[in-house]
């Protein structure tokens, strides 16, 4: 490099601004002199300063008004990578290979596909990741930050000083890499960015950092590979070969930080959680766990849905090793494990992906395209490749990384319409000037197509609240490919109408039929989550109507009906015994009402559904089909009675529910089959805490026709009640 040149670079460097610090420091031919080296060192709090040659120390100069050190000589005297020895002004002496020895360590490769967002394994070579380099160990850093002017590597190991790491843009890519011998895992780091344009600079965590800090703090750590064994091959396999379509599903889900608390209200470690929810949830026969998001986030009041940690198990409750023991004890145990995840946008904290190298690079510069104003938050920008591939790559690291067994894809009509929740004139359309988010829906269906095709029997769930069409159909046919969708409508229906005295209930009985319309137009979810038990809406308990007895004889009602109704379930925690209070996340569930007989009667009473439900076909096999439900009767407004059958490939199951406190005696019902009928569940069990008005003896069919039914039986209904009947096989 001419002399001119060489000093305007060096000075660029040591004001922080230079783009290829390897242009200026490291080993460099001397021209004209074919067998001499210069060796170059920005060493800003050096006193003096050394090589380690090949056959003693060479004494490097500092330049004159600089903080630069140097070597010139014989190339055979210098190894190929040789250790620094300096002194700082506290006499200390540090020693380390030298960064700005080394080549690129990204590959063209990698650099390619992450350009064409087809990078399935990014998080490989994006991020910190220690490694061996010509015998050297060491840690090698990549990011990407294509409008920046400069970006180091900073941390304790330099003072967080952004003159001394500095790293090397990869060409066009945007791609920033280097490789700081000496480093190991558990090291403190971040990102110095400076912008190009605005000469801006801004401290970022890492995007594709695999652990951080406890928060507050925000720091990314570096992770070596990990080594835990897993035990779980047994659940992997059969999940591959798991028809999910015709088998139960059952799912918990859980705010890991308020399920449970130490006794001095403090976080519990994976490794303990597992236990205690196997210990909890197996006996209640749940299927599923489902957790509120874990991928690290720095505000406890945001549930983990503003992440900015997509690639780390939060700290809070141990290291990336003790989340991968919580997974894999639970499929030890035979439990999946659903991960709640958030692709539809992302917070505006100044250390995370907000205008990440100084411009709108994860997010759209518009907020008309780009911000969530209702939530604070931004949108991703998914028609750029490299973000498609940040979240793509993201999703399959989690499945392939920690064994989960599914997503489910939060707020899935946020992502699909580009006016959501916008006034008009707030929004841009599309190409076609509609309000649908094409390059959202491309990458909807690109993510279910890889989740489905490179993890066999994962499940990847939506949050959509909307009648988009075919969000469960195949992408082939012009789906979204999901594979269930939460039934938000039966949600909100059956809620209104339970909210109800039951005296009015008659007039609004459509709202129990009315689902029906639509139940097998996709695979429908049906779901009672943690946003139906907060912000004022109060406990499912509470949300009944009537006196405390009615109260919990309601809510009992509500799960016999959820769990026979046709679909997949999900029960937010807190929920299995009717708890009293909201929901809130600062603290833990009120673990003692377990100690009264009302509450723990919910409990008994959802743990004898849920065996029902897995063990009887009728209740699961046809979840998504049409021939797996049939009304009895849905006429029946003015008793607020509905009654139906629920099949399989081996037989059907009756279920009759009366939605009043009134018990009715000599209800005549429509049965398909002649023979003896018996209860196999009863809502009003005195084992539930209910009055025990029902039908102990077996009930004979008359041959009068009913219902439009040949045959029919006389039973009497309990109050506020419901009754599952199966036909006698013997």
């Amino acid at each position: 490099m001419p002399a001119t040149a060489l000093k305007e670079a060096s000075q660029r460097l040591a004001q922080a601004r230079h783009h290829d610090p390897f242009q200026v420091l490291g080993r460099h031919p001397v021209p004209g002199k074919p067998d001499t080296l210069l060796f170059r060192a920005f060493l800003p709090q050096a006193s003096q300063a050394s090589l380690n040659g090949v056959k003693g120390k060479l004494t490097l100069t500092k330049e004159a008004e600089s903080d630069f050190w140097s070597w010139q000589g014989k190339a055979t005297q210098l190894p190929e990578h040789p250790e620094v020895e300096w002194q700082d002004h506290h006499n200390c002496t540090h020693t380390a290979h030298y960064p700005y020895t080394f080549a690129p360590q990204v590959g063209d490769m990698d650099l390619h596909l992450f350009g064409e967002g087809r990078h399935w394994q990014v998080y490989e070579v994006l991020g910190a990741h220690p490694r061996t380099v010509d015998g050297v160990a060491g840690v090698l850093f990549a990011t990407w930050a294509p409008a920046a002017e400069r970006v180091s590597v900073v941390g304790d190991f330099n003072h967080w000083d952004d003159r001394l790491h500095p790293m090397r843009v990869r060409g066009g890519s945007g791609v920033w890499e280097l490789f700081i011998p000496g480093l190991e895992p558990s090291t403190l780091y971040k990102y110095s960015i400076r912008n190009r344009h605005s000469g801006h600079i801004q401290m970022k965590t890492d995007p594709y950092g695999q652990a951080f800090e406890v928060r507050p703090k925000t720091a990314a750590l570096v992770t070596a590979p990990s080594e835990y064994q897993w035990q779980d091959q047994k659940w992997l396999t059969q999940r591959r070969q798991w028809d999910w379509q015709n088998a139960p599903l059952s799912v918990y889900e859980v705010h890991l930080s308020s399920w449970r608390r130490t006794e001095n209200g403090g976080f519990i470690n994976y490794r303990t959680l597992a236990h205690q929810l196997v210990d909890y949830v197996k006996p209640l026969g749940f299927t599923h766990v489902e957790l509120l998001p874990i991928t690290e986030h720095p505000l406890d009041d945001s549930w983990g849905y503003q992440t900015t940690g997509y690639f780390a198990p939060t700290s809070r409750f141990g290291s990336p090793d003790d989340f991968r023991y919580f997974v894999d004890h639970l499929h030890q145990s035979g439990i999946g494990v659903l991960l709640d995840w958030v692709p539809a946008h992302f917070p505006k904290d100044e250390h995370a992906l907000a205008r990440y190298d100084g411009t709108a690079l994860y997010e759209h510069e518009d907020p008309r395209k780009g911000e969530h104003r209702d939530w604070g938050t931004l949108i991703y920008n998914y028609g750029r490749n490299e973000v498609r591939n940040f979240l793509l790559a993201n999703a399959l690291y989690w499945l392939k990384e920690f064994h989960i067994d599914g997503l489910r894809v939060d707020a899935v009509a946020s992502m699909l319409y580009l006016d959501y929740s916008r006034e008009e004139g707030d929004w841009l359309p599309n190409r076609y000037g509609g309000n649908e988010n094409l390059e959202a829906i491309d990458f909807l269906r690109q993510l279910n197509e890889l989740c489905h095709g490179e993890h066999p029997g994962a499940l990847v769930l939506a949050e959509e609240s909307t009648a988009w069409p075919q969000v469960t159909r195949p992408t082939w046919v012009g789906g979204l490919g999901f594979s269930m969708k939460w039934n938000m409508g039966w949600m909100h229906d059956t809620l209104l109408y339970m909210s109800r005295d039951p005296i009015y209930r008659h007039y609004h009985h459509d709202q129990l039929t009315f689902g029906l319309i639509y139940a097998f137009t996709e695979n429908f979810m049906l779901p009672f989550s943690h946003d139906e038990v907060v912000h004022g809406k109060g406990s499912m308990l509470t949300k009944m109507p009537g006196d405390d007895w009615q109260r919990f004889a309601n809510l009992r009602l509500l799960y016999a009906y959820q769990w026979t109704y046709p679909g997949t379930k999900l029960l937010f925690m807190g929920c299995e015994f009717g708890q009293w209070k909201e929901w809130a996340h600062h603290g833990e569930l009120d673990w003692l009402l377990l100690d009264l007989e009302p509450h723990q009667g919910v409990k008994t009473a959802l743990s004898d559904l849920n065996q029902l439900y897995k063990t009887r076909t009728e209740l699961h096999q046809r979840s998504f089909r049409s021939d797996g439900f049939e009304w009895i009767d849905c006429h029946d407004s003015p008793q607020s009675v509905i009654s139906y059958l629920r099949a399989s490939d081996d037989g059907f199951l009756v279920v009759i529910l009366n939605f009043t406190p009134t018990p009715r005696e000599g209800y005549r019902l429509g049965v398909p089959s002649a023979g003896r009928y018996r209860e196999v569940f009863n809502s009003d069990s005195t084992y539930y805490g209910g009055s025990n008005v029902g039908n102990p003896l077996p009930l004979e069919t008359e041959d009068r026709p009913w219902m439009n039914r040949p045959y029919s039986i006389e039973l009497t209904l309990p109050p506020l009640g419901a009754i599952i009947l199966d036909i006698d096989r013997t």
